[in-house]
């Protein structure tokens, strides 16, 4: 009886490689509801396949989620079965895009945006990661629990792989055992405020609470994300005659020092962080800058000492000026403010000459009812943009007129993004990397009316809506899986929950 039982157990590891051989040889009888098609062994061809040597033809070789190969010119044809190649033309093959700043508010005002719907619009923006910020959900993402909360929300409901920030509070700062829990269970990072969030459970930190964090932050070899606004006392109070519809009302309240002032303070903290520092490790990154002139030349002057120091801005920033919002209409209101065009002329210098090193979409969607259009009440309305599927048609449509390439689209949005929140897996079309690939045209301009299909659960608050954008997103690839082509996703979601692994 034992000596037959070893005889099925020996037979075992035959019996697996038996499987993978019939699934290699016979790659088009594999069903999978997570795809839209039927193999995981294929071909994505194209004339233009965005690489880390720079923009090729030819074809990505893909097999069981990952890329095991990158093939320039027609070599790769002999070895191609036709049925299974996805020839794109002239569109473009590019690393799915990494969003490491999105608020999808799930559990807990999953009415606001929830995993399916944020999800789904990401995949067809061409965003195949999405890393949760830690507030706006119900409760906020502070604690290993709170953090599997997220998790358990997340799971089979994810149309694209999804990781999670956690919140550095001033609770958990001053507590090390309840912050390296959270970082055990898997959280990516920390983000914080040094200003009113406008959650209550998500209060505001100072430079001790900061500096803390760091410390911690260094053991793990993560980082810090930090909006990075101090309230200041305003100059120019506001008078009767500052109409709360105007949107220059909305900016004397918070101007660009407020901005200042927090990053002269992350300065002085990110010394900690160079090389035997005692948060050496660590690392500081400041979201959504949008102060161009002297709040970007402190992290410039921080870089140059060797501070571990990088800053993130997004499209809505370098779309849109102050001068140009129409009264009452607070789809534009986020914190910090959009600010004047002279400022978005040098964000974009800052972005092209590589002083800010990436782009998230701070997608913060609300209620329409908390946007207050009867009123268009920029002081009362709620704060945030609503972008996530609309971020790589309007980086393109906006920085054609400053030159940007495909390769720059590239960096912005996967490779950078993926050093951040540690996913060394992807960032790029390369062998060895996740199957991780979004195909667009951008070439092909459409308006957002309502006769564009839109994912996200609230379309009308979006500031996007309305306007023309050049960058048709035409199939998105989750590890491998076809999950969107041409307004359809996979039947089902079958994105990736991302943790942090730790050796603690």
């Amino acid at each position: 009886m034992e000596s037959g039982k070893l005889r099925v157990l020996a037979l075992l590891p035959l019996l697996a490689s038996l499987i993978l051989l019939y699934f290699d040889i016979y790659p088009q009888t594999y069903r999978s509801s997570c795809s839209l098609i039927q193999y995981r062994h294929y071909w994505i061809a194209s004339k233009r396949i965005v690489t880390p040597t720079g923009v090729i033809s030819g074809a990505v070789e893909v097999k069981r989620g990952r890329i095991v190969s990158v093939i320039e010119g027609d070599e790769w044809r002999p070895n191609a079965e036709s049925k299974r190649v996805m020839d794109y033309g002239e569109a473009v093959v590019m690393p799915g895009l990494i969003d490491v700043h999105s608020h999808l508010d799930d559990p807990g005002r999953a009415e606001w945006e929830g995993f399916p719907s944020g999800t789904m619009a990401a995949a067809a923006g061409g965003i195949t990661t999405l890393i949760d910020m830690p507030l706006n959900s119900v409760p906020s993402t502070v604690s290993e629990e709170t953090l599997k909360l997220k998790t358990k929300a997340a799971k089979g409901r994810i149309f694209v792989d999804v990781g999670f920030w956690g919140g550095l509070v001033p609770d958990n700062a001053v507590n090390t055992e309840t912050l390296e829990r959270l970082l055990k269970a898997g959280a990516l990072g920390l983000k914080s405020f040094m200003v009113n969030s406008g959650i209550n459970d998500f209060p505001m930190t100072n430079s001790s609470h900061i500096k803390a964090g760091l410390s911690v932050l260094a053991k793990y070899k993560r980082p810090l994300l930090v909006h990075a606004e101090v309230e200041q006392e305003v100059e120019n109070d506001l008078d009767k005659a500052d109409s709360p519809r105007s949107y220059s009302t909305y900016l004397k309240t918070r101007p660009a020092s407020w901005e200042e002032a927090a990053v002269k303070e992350l300065v002085e903290l990110a010394k900690d962080t160079r090389p035997g520092g005692s948060a050496d490790g660590a690392h500081l990154h400041v979201v959504h800058l949008v102060d161009a002139r002297s709040s970007l030349q402190l992290i410039k002057e921080a870089r140059s000492r060797g501070d571990s120091i990088t800053a993130e801005t997004c499209p809505h920033y370098l779309a849109f000026s102050a001068e140009e919002i129409p009264d009452g209409d607070t789809r534009f209101k986020c914190a910090p403010p959009i600010r004047d065009s002279d400022n978005r002329d040098k964000l974009w210098d800052a972005l092209l000459d590589g002083d800010i090193d990436m782009l998230s979409s701070d997608h913060s969607p609300s209620v329409p009812q908390l946007k207050l259009f009867d009123e268009g009440d920029f002081l009362r309305a709620w704060g945030g943009v609503s972008s996530l599927q609309f971020v790589l048609p309007a980086t393109w449509s906006y920085g054609r007129d400053h030159n940007v390439s495909l390769d720059q689209i590239a960096s912005w949005w996967s490779e950078r993004p993926a050093k951040l929140a540690g996913q060394d897996h992807k960032g790029s079309i390369a062998a060895g990397k996740q199957a991780d690939i979004v195909v667009w045209d951008p070439d092909v301009e459409f308006e957002l009316d309502d006769n564009h299909p839109v994912y996200l659960k609230h379309p009308s608050v979006s500031a996007y809506m309305g306007s023309k954008l050049a960058g048709k997103v035409m199939a998105t690839f989750v590890g491998g899986n076809l999950v969107y082509k041409e307004g359809k996703h996979a039947a089902m979601a079958c994105g990736a929950l991302i943790l942090a692994a730790t050796d603690e």
